[in-house]
C-alpha cells in the first residue's frame, strides 16, 4: 500500500516559515500544522535562498489542478445534458413504437 503525498499551498508554506522565523519552536509547528520538522527546515531554507521565487512549483500545480477541476466540471455538465437527452429519446422511441404497434393492430382489424 502506497501512501499518498500531501501537497501544501504557497500560502500555507509561507505561514509556517513566518511562524518559525518569528520564534515558534519546531515542536510547536509540528503539532499545530501536523507536519514533519524536515518540512519546516526545507521550506525555511528555500524561502531564505529566494524569497520572491520560493514555492513557485506549488502555485503551478495549483493552477494546473484548478484548470483540471474546471474541465471536469464542464465535462460533467455535458454528460448531464447527454444523459437527459438520451433518456428523453428512449422515452420518445418507446412511445413511437407503442403508437406504431397500436396503428398496425388497428389496421389489421379494419
Amino acid at each position: 500500500m502506497s501512501a499518498s503525498r500531501r501537497t501544501f499551498t504557497k500560502e500555507f508554506k509561507l505561514k509556517v516559515v513566518q511562524a518559525y522565523e518569528s520564534g515558534a519552536s519546531i515542536a510547536e509547528l509540528m503539532r499545530e500544522f501536523n507536519i514533519h520538522a524536515n518540512l519546516v527546515y526545507k521550506w525555511t531554507q528555500e524561502y531564505r535562498n529566494n524569497p520572491s521565487g520560493a514555492f513557485r512549483g506549488s502555485d503551478e500545480s495549483t493552477a494546473a489542478h484548478q484548470a483540471l477541476e474546471k474541465r471536469v466540471a464542464e465535462l460533467e455538465q455535458v454528460l448531464g445534458r447527454m444523459t437527459m437527452e438520451n433518456d428523453f429519446l428512449k422515452k420518445a422511441l418507446k412511445r413511437a413504437e407503442a403508437a406504431s404497434i397500436k396503428k398496425a393492430q388497428n389496421d389489421g382489424t379494419n
